[in-house]
């Protein structure tokens, strides 16, 4: 599996061993979820932007067919 560095300050470095402490788990499993989380955010949010201009243009669309 590839890997990745990140950097981070002090403070974030902190907060992000703080989190991961608190749900029992490893910084990298951590990170690595949230990474994720954010990945998949951003689909779905494209694809709900993408279904509502279909919506919103489907009159159109048919017109200009």
């Amino acid at each position: 599996m590839a890997g990745l560095n990140l950097r981070f300050t002090e403070e974030e470095l902190d907060a992000l061993r703080a989190r991961a402490e608190s749900e029992g788990r490893s910084m990298q499993s951590f990170a690595h979820d949230a990474v994720i989380t954010a990945i998949n955010e951003h689909s779905r949010l494209f694809n709900e932007a993408a279904e509502h201009v279909l919506k919103v243009s489907e009159e159109l669309n048919r017109r200009l067919a």
